[in-house]
């Protein structure tokens, strides 16, 4: 931390909040999440804001608050429902562990968020990126909100060249945000360093001839804006690839499963499918046989119809579809029965969207 403490030193901190945050003040983007200092709503935002550029989530905000404008409502939701609403967001979890925390909140708060950072950060989610972001924003906490756009940003100020991908490192630039965060708006100072990342200080192009903080910058003095911050490659990810049936009765019926309900895109609906290996029988043959052991359908599958792609961050899925007829389907079948509006109720993961809206499903 030694190397930290004299970079900071080396800026004059005090010009560099005022420089900021008068900045911040002047420029901010006009936000619905911004209109009121409502926390429920903040802390609804910075969920939905976690790997998720600000032009995605306007509309999902919006949609997600109308429906459950309060603690109380998305407490006391269906989850079917909250799932629906997200729907397209991605990171499914983030809102599973969002409706939890607001239970508790609702059955050990009163509904209030608390101010507490000890109470508010044992919610169920709740990282120290949330925890500042939100106590800071709502209740002008002097608390830090480090994320990936705001260790640029510092990385640059300060000229720090550790590798932010190592969890270690997270150590120093919450070091050096606590030594440089406002107490006096330490809400203005949080959001000036995220608006400063997402529309300045960006990754491969920064701008720095419009930097309010150029003056500041050790990486802009040093002409080594675009090295930093240091970031080692993540592994490539894995490969998977998948076969999935779109399955259709004579009355016009689609059915469709629930996945599990922990794991990877939990509780969300699917249309049935598995994992395919090499080997002597084809995917067609590999998803026949699936369907008649793991759910008691006999169908007849067609040819495949296409392949759709869905990239995770550590995981890729090539999904070959095909379009199948049921035959015979056991009636404890854990395959569930709906007609094309119904199904249009349902949150599906993006990758299931995709087969979804593929073709028009009625007029094949």
């Amino acid at each position: 931390m030694e190397n930290i403490v004299d970079k900071l030193i080396a800026i004059n901190i005090e010009n560099f909040q005022t420089d900021l945050i008068n900045w911040y003040e002047r420029e901010k983007r006009s936000l619905p999440w911004r209109l009121d200092q409502d926390p429920y709503k903040i802390w609804v935002s910075e969920v939905m804001l976690q790997q998720t550029r600000v032009e995605t989530v306007i509309p999902y905000f919006e949609n997600f608050t109308k429906q459950f404008p309060t603690v109380q409502a998305l407490a006391e939701a269906d989850e079917e429902k909250v799932l629906k609403a997200w729907e397209g967001l991605g990171y499914y979890s983030r809102v599973r562990n969002l409706q939890s925390a607001v239970k508790e909140v609702a059955e050990k708060y009163g509904g209030t968020i608390p101010r507490s950072t000890e109470e508010f950060g044992s919610l169920k989610g709740v990282g120290p990126y949330t925890k500042g972001a939100v106590l800071s924003i709502a209740y002008q906490l002097p608390i830090p909100a480090v994320d990936g756009n705001v260790m640029r940003v510092v990385s640059r100020i300060l000229g720090i060249w550790d590798d932010i991908a190592k969890a270690k490192t997270r150590k120093i630039f919450d070091y050096a945000t606590e030594q440089m965060i406002s107490k006096e708006k330490p809400s203005e100072f949080n959001q000036g360093l995220m608006e400063l990342g997402a529309i300045i200080c960006t990754p491969k192009s920064p701008s720095c001839m419009l930097c309010p903080v150029q003056a500041h910058c050790n990486a802009f003095a040093g002409g080594y804006e675009r090295e930093l911050p240091v970031k080692s490659k993540k592994k490539k990810p894995a490969v998977k690839s998948l076969a999935a049936a779109v399955l259709k009765d004579e009355d016009g019926n689609y059915y469709i499963h629930k996945r599990p309900s922990s794991g990877l895109l939990a509780n969300l609906w699917e249309f049935a499918n598995l994992e395919t290996e090499k080997g002597n029988k084809t995917e067609r043959e590999q998803l026949t046989d699936f369907l008649k052991d793991g759910f008691g359908v006999e169908a007849d599958i067609g040819e495949i119809q296409g392949v759709v792609e869905h990239i995770f961050t550590h995981l890729v899925w090539n999904i070959s579809v095909y379009f199948g007829t049921i035959k015979h389907c056991r009636e404890d079948t854990s395959l569930r029965k709906v007609t094309r509006e119904e199904m249009e109720r349902y949150a599906f993961p993006v990758s299931h969207q995709k087969i979804r809206n593929m073709y028009e499903l009625d007029r094949r």
